[in-house]
C-alpha cells in the first residue's frame, strides 16, 4: 500500500522504515513539529522516579539533564525505546496510555519513595497527575516542549493526494488528526479521502478525523506502535 504518514519528522523516518519492511510504499508528511524549551539544568533532588508519556518527552527531558540512573517509567514499548537510546539505565513500560501506566506504578514503586517527575508537552492534561495523585503519589510536572501544528501539506503529499496515488493515512495521535483535517481542507482535497482507509491510534484521533470521508477508519488495538502496524495490515486486507 502507498502510505501517507502525519508523525513528527523523527518520527515519521522510524515508521517508514519499518513500513518499507513490509512491503508499503511511505510518503512522509511531517504536520506536526517538536520545539524543546531551553532552561537551566533541571533540579531531581528529591525526585524517586521519571515518567514518560513519549518519546518526545524523553528527548525533550535528555536535553536538560545530565541524570540517567534514576529509573524511568515509559507509557509504552516506543518510549521505553527512546529513553534506551538516550542512555537511561533503569526502564519498565506499560503497554497502553495514562491510565495503564497510572495502574503498572503500584508495582514498580511506592507513593512514599519520593516525587515522581513527569517530562510533559505543554498541552498535557494532567491525567497521570490526577490519576496518581488519587493513588497517594507526588507528581511534578516539567513541560519540556511543545507540538506545533502546520498548516500546509508538504508537496509531495499534497501531489500524492491530487492524483488518488495514496490507499491510506496513519495518524498517531489527535493533534495529527486535526492537522491533517486542517491542512487537507485548506488543499481543497477533501474528495481525495474517498478511497483512502485513515489508519488511527484512538478513538480520540478517529473523532478527530470526522470531517473527512475517508472510505474506512480502523483503530489500533491498543496505543501503541506495534498495534498501528497490525493496524495497517488489517487495512491492506480491505483491499
Amino acid at each position: 500500500m502507498r502510505i501517507l504518514i502525519t508523525r513528527p519528522k523523527e518520527d515519521s523516518l522510524r515508521f517508514a522504515e519499518m513500513l518499507e519492511a513490509r512491503g508499503h510504499q511511505p510518503v512522509c508528511a511531517a504536520l506536526l513539529s517538536i520545539r524543546t524549551f531551553d532552561g537551566p539544568e533541571l533540579t531531581l533532588e528529591g525526585v524517586s522516579a521519571i515518567l514518560a508519556t513519549s518519546a518526545n518527552g524523553v528527548r525533550a527531558l535528555a536535553r536538560r539533564t545530565k541524570e540517567r540512573t534514576l529509573p524511568l517509567f515509559a507509557v509504552g514499548p516506543q518510549t521505553a525505546d527512546a529513553a534506551k537510546t538516550a542512555g537511561f539505565e533503569k526502564i519498565e513500560y506499560s503497554d497502553g496510555d495514562a491510565a495503564t501506566l497510572a495502574e503498572a506504578m503500584l508495582d514498580w514503586i511506592a507513593p512514599e519513595e519520593g516525587v515522581l517527575l513527569h517530562a510533559a508537552s505543554a498541552d498535557n492534561e494532567g491525567r497521570l497527575k490526577t490519576l496518581l495523585a488519587e493513588e497517594g503519589y507526588r507528581v511534578d510536572v516539567q513541560v519540556l516542549y511543545e507540538v506545533v501544528a502546520h498548516h500546509k501539506l508538504p508537496e509531495p503529499a499534497r501531489e500524492a493526494l491530487s492524483q488518488n496515488a495514496l490507499d491510506a493515512a496513519v495518524v498517531f495521535s489527535s493533534n495529527s488528526a486535526l492537522a491533517l483535517v486542517d491542512c487537507i481542507e485548506q488543499a481543497g482535497l477533501v474528495e481525495a479521502c474517498r478511497g483512502l482507509v485513515a489508519i488511527v491510534i484512538s478513538k480520540a484521533a478517529a473523532e478527530a478525523l470526522r470531517p473527512l470521508p475517508f472510505r474506512a477508519v480502523l483503530i489500533a488495538d491498543k496505543p501503541n506502535q506495534n498495534a498501528m502496524l497490525d493496524a495497517v495490515e488489517r487495512a491492506s486486507a480491505l483491499g
